[in-house]
């Protein structure tokens, strides 16, 4: 009785067996069939991804200290001045009211051989405003730095760093680099001067495009540490038109731009 008992379930049991394989396996295919078209589509997005420069891939001792500008200048001059002594040119970002309140230190910031680069018409989060809508605020701050500068401008950065591919792809369009940084001073914050040196000397390299505001609260007393640390390293500090390549180049998945 036991023996035919046994037998019975060998042949209740086997069948079920190879049901329960072949689901699993069915299942396995899916599973495998669906990470694979996921990789794919992954790979894609992040091979079209468009990325504004970060920094820049270069084997001289050459950086680019940035700031800024979106309100007040209350220590703009102090910043020039300090410039100046340290045979430091810079780049500002000015947004289109701060261009046409301050049209004389527009001038000023050009005069004394820096660069001044759109910061878009009004510091809005661009990453949701429309194509027609970044043409118009590109176009108009672009306009609004020629008419007080007499000079043309070819960069542009992002209010906030909010990009999209729409906001890079469209500024390219109409011949701005579009420009990020990968040292963030964090003044801001109002960090002490020290505090904002120490972060730009120890995170500073070849390449290294640094953001700091004009009107940080302790940015220009923090200035003749950084310039003075960093020239002693043999770094030679440059505007970000004279930084980046302007053609033939590729931008890396971190941001670094790459010549060819």
């Amino acid at each position: 009785m036991r023996e035919r008992f046994e037998e019975r379930k060998k042949e209740w049991l086997t069948p079920l067996a190879c049901v329960l394989a072949a689901v699993i396996a069915l299942v396995s295919c899916a599973f495998i069939s669906v990470w694979n078209k996921t990789q794919t589509v992954g790979a894609g997005t992040s091979a079209k991804r468009s990325l504004p420069i970060y920094s820049v891939a270069t084997e001289e001792k050459k950086l680019a200290i940035s700031f800024d500008c979106a309100w007040g200048v209350d220590y703009t001059d102090k910043l020039l001045d300090i410039m100046e002594k340290n045979n430091v040119r810079c780049t500002f970002f000015a947004v289109q009211f701060w261009v046409e309140k301050y049209p004389e230190y527009a001038e000023k910031i050009v005069n004394a051989g820096h660069e001044l680069g759109t910061h878009s018409r009004t510091h809005s989060y661009m990453s949701k405003l429309s194509e027609a809508e970044i043409r118009d605020e590109l176009k108009t701050s672009a306009a609004a730095i020629e008419k007080a500068t007499g000079q043309k401008t070819n960069l542009f950065r992002a209010p906030y760093g909010d990009y999209n591919n729409l906001l890079v792809d469209t500024a390219k369009s109409l011949g701005l680099y579009t420009i990020q940084w990968d040292v963030d001073s964090l003044d801001w914050k109002n960090l002490s001067a020290t505090e904002i040196a120490l972060r730009i000397v120890n995170g500073a390299k070849n390449g290294s495009i640094i953001l700091c505001h004009n009107n940080g609260l302790h940015t220009a007393d923090a200035l003749p540490l950084i310039f003075s640390t960093l020239q002693n390293r043999g770094y030679q500090f440059v505007p970000i038109g004279e930084l980046i390549y302007k053609d033939n180049y590729t931008i890396d998945a971190s941001g670094k731009q790459h010549q060819g």
